[in-house]
């Protein structure tokens, strides 16, 4: 739709500021298909994409199903992804970076002027970075998350990744956004073409009525969720049943669990099974074990977050 086209590049000029025109967004079926379109216009069989650990599945999914190689980025002690260590990671077949902030499973953000050194890192270069913003609005903070659409040059290096379903709470209708170059968006149009041609026509029509109407709920839903985020820093700082909270943002929290002689896909099931607790294992999340999950708190209200505490804690107490 022209007009929800239009009415995202509004949105995004206000938010980051820059000129973003109409032109430079196309809409996707979920912010998934837009990461998904947009690796397949950059990038080909055999070519490397840089992405940090932990890193979203369906990311990594997805280069491997295509043969692209994703070439793993350590964040540092703060699970912070930081631009400088990616001049060791690139060669000659890397063709972008991936950056997902804040993060899944982390919630990490990472913040704005890292963003802008990996932006340089990106140009200098000649790849893409590749910024998934699905939950750009559950920040902390209410600065910009970058201010790369103000910088000239942008539309050579800058690919952004957005998801609707997130910021206005209409899971299943698979709406998300891209906001690249021309040049780049009539690529991921003629892929589109070939997959879901557009997004649905509903979907398309709730998200503008969402931007022309719901900003002051979103703002309230954003303030809610950062509200149940600080209850669950709370309680989880006290380490129930040995579980330690490393980071805790957007709509997850990543957790180390006691049990380093126990895989996480056994902690995870026992956890299911046995105490009705659902969470992710960081297998998911990482070519290897490092005793993490991934708890997501966004729907989290004060009892449920006390109730998990205690869960953990009769856990691990049947595990002794």
């Amino acid at each position: 739709m022209p007009s929800l086209r239009a009415a995202y590049a509004a949105e995004i000029n206000r938010d980051y500021g820059g000129a973003v025109t109409p032109d430079n967004v196309v809409i996707t079926a979920g912010c998934n298909q837009a990461f998904c379109l947009t690796i397949s216009a950059l990038a080909e069989p055999g070519s490397e994409v840089i992405v940090p650990l932990p890193y979203y599945f369906n990311h990594d999914m997805w280069l491997k199903l295509n043969g692209i190689t994703p070439v793993y980025l350590e964040p540092d002690e703060n699970l912070v992804p930081r631009a400088e260590a990616i001049e060791a990671l690139v060669t000659d077949r890397t063709r972008a970076v991936v950056l997902v902030t804040p993060g899944n499973p982390t919630g990490i953000t990472v913040p704005p002027e890292e963003i802008r050194l990996f932006a340089m890192a990106a140009r200098k270069r000649g790849i893409a970075l590749v910024l998934d913003e699905t939950y750009r609005s559950f920040r902390d903070v209410d600065d910009p998350a970058h201010r790369l659409f103000r910088e000239p040059g942008w539309l050579d290096t800058v690919v952004s990744l957005h998801s609707f379903s997130k910021e206005l709470a209409l899971p299943g209708y698979r709406v998300g956004a891209v906001v690249g170059s021309p040049e780049l968006n009539q690529e991921i149009a003629k892929l589109l073409d070939c997959v879901a041609v557009c997004a649905p026509r509903i979907g398309q029509e709730a998200v503008l009525a969402g931007l022309r109407h719901a900003r002051e709920w979103r703002i309230e839903r954003s303030r809610d969720i950062a509200s149940r985020r600080s209850w669950f820093r709370q309680v989880m700082a006290q380490r129930p049943g040995g579980f330690e909270a490393l980071s805790c943002g957007g709509f997850f929290a990543w957790i180390r669990h006691p049990f380093a002689d126990r895989p996480t896909a056994q902690v995870v099931r026992e956890l299911a099974i046995r105490f009705d607790a659902i969470v992710m294992p960081g297998t998911a999340f990482l070519p290897c074990d490092h005793n993490m999950i991934r708890v997501s708190v966004g729907n989290c209200d004060r009892d449920a977050v006390d109730d998990l505490a205690r869960r953990l804690e009769a856990f691990s107490r049947s595990i002794a």
